[in-house]
């Protein structure tokens, strides 16, 4: 009778100080969508179709209203600092940060709106832990999507930096219909995300 070999699972040790986001963005073969926060490597597990389906129905209307000194990209990694490099479901940046079609990252400065779609996993990191760093960092737009019980639609919770505060006050959340006029005039039928 022979034993069965044991199987390991070999992990990153992190170094003392925790990652930096030049590790984030040199380290071979890291899961893709993996965040920096605080140090840590953060690991997106598998997601929803819903949380594709409103990401692909908020990148669409983005794309269709803004302004062309403006670009909105998916799932890019955004440096805040050192030690912090999330990576936001939809970003709204500055034309001129759009560099090549190589960039894997953004800086903070040139982000004007960061979107996310919560889902299980990330439901602690969507509400409190990304918002503030946004905030910190000057982020002067956050959305955070949520799946409605009802439905099964997105609510679209809409945010705006008090810059002296440096947190995010609620100006509302939207349902069937997102119409905003900042940071640019937006309108989106969140409904259509039935036809997805």
């Amino acid at each position: 009778m022979t034993a069965e070999p044991l199987h390991t699972t070999s992990w990153p040790v992190p170094p003392l100080d925790g990652y930096t986001v030049d590790d984030l963005l040199s380290l071979p073969d890291l899961p893709p969508h993996t965040e920096l926060i605080d140090g840590s490597l953060v690991f997106v597990s598998p997601q929803r179709s819903f949380h594709s389906m409103a990401i692909d129905l908020l990148v669409s209307g983005l794309r269709r209203t803004a302004p062309p000194e403006l670009r909105v990209r998916r799932e890019m990694t955004v440096v805040i600092d050192k030690r912090n490099g999330p990576e936001p479901d939809i970003t709204v940046v500055r034309a001129e940060a759009v560099r090549s079609r190589e960039e894997t990252y953004y800086e903070v400065g040139d982000v004007v709106l960061a979107v996310e779609v919560v889902s299980l996993e990330s439901e602690a990191r969507d509400h409190d832990t990304k918002p503030h760093k946004y905030a910190n960092a000057g982020i002067p737009h956050f959305w955070r999507v949520e799946m409605t019980n009802s439905d099964a639609r997105p609510v679209v919770h809409v945010f705006e930096l008090d810059e002296e505060k440096r947190a995010y006050r609620l100006l509302g959340f939207h349902h069937n219909q997102l119409k905003l006029s900042a940071p640019f005039t937006i309108d989106i039928d969140l409904t259509e995300i039935d036809q997805l």
